[in-house]
């Protein structure tokens, strides 16, 4: 069976390293999180890319300076926000907490069931919006509760800050029926890039891209390398047990 006994050697200690190497990345050797608690060679790795993403996310200054041209632009639109997969009171529920954060901008908000009836300054309610989204992409969630508790009776402050992706996105879209573009595309730029990241990475410490450029450059090397140790160990074994891949003869025709 063994044709190249070096080169079955070879793919052995390839193979049984890569699995050694392999049993560590998921061994809970690693830093810990930030709340004290074990994590293995992904979930550290995971954690990392997260702080970069989160430190490369923040257009928050930029957005609020596009919306200063808004300042004074009155509006008035009529949204639900409602689900389908609602369950009774969830719709209601959910206007009267949007209602909070509309009326706490400066807004005028009339509730009917699980509909809005809005009337405010857009810039004025968009300021409010990129304010709590600061607050929440700073990991300052305590602000969050203090302002929206007792209005919203929760005390879940992604949920209160999750009103203004509930209500934004539909507003906008009434804008872009409207043929209203300009502030249909400040809207959509005030969730995509200023609510959505502050939500998504809120608790999440930020770094910069930079300031870990040593170790980012180690682990993009590390999996390029990972992947073809693998790759190698089984070429290697195959080879020595004188399994190989040869192109076909090419057959004339007589």
């Amino acid at each position: 069976m063994v044709r190249h006994g070096k080169h079955l050697g070879l793919g052995l200690i390839m193979a049984i390293s890569f699995y050694v190497v392999l049993f560590l990345i998921f061994s809970t050797i690693f830093p810990k999180t930030k709340a004290g608690e074990p994590q293995n060679g992904l979930q550290w790795a995971d954690e990392m890319f997260n702080n970069l993403a989160k430190g490369s996310s923040y257009f928050i200054p930029k957005v609020a300076k596009n919306n200063e041209k808004f300042m004074g632009t009155m509006f008035s639109a009529k949204i639900k926000v409602g689900k389908p997969e609602d369950k009774p009171g969830e719709g209601e529920t959910r206007a009267i907490r949007s209602a909070a954060i509309l009326t706490a901008a400066g807004a005028q908000v009339e509730v009917k069931v699980d509909e809005l009836k809005i009337e405010g300054d857009l810039g004025m309610i968009l300021k409010a919006a990129l304010d709590d989204a600061d607050v929440m992409f700073k990991n300052e969630g305590e602000k969050i509760k203090a302002k929206y508790a007792v209005a919203m009776a929760t005390d879940d402050e992604k949920q209160m800050f999750r009103q203004w992706n509930n209500t934004l996105p539909k507003i906008s879209k009434q804008f872009e029926k409207e043929k209203k573009i300009p502030e249909a595309k400040i809207l959509t730029a005030v969730v995509k890039k200023a609510i959505e990241p502050a939500y998504n990475f809120y608790k999440v410490d930020g770094a910069k891209v930079k300031d870990h450029i040593g170790l980012m450059t180690f682990l993009l090397i590390f999996y390029v390398v990972y992947t073809m140790w693998w790759g190698f160990s089984i070429f290697f074994i195959f080879e020595g047990l004188g399994l190989s891949m040869k192109k076909a003869k090419v057959k004339k025709e007589v």
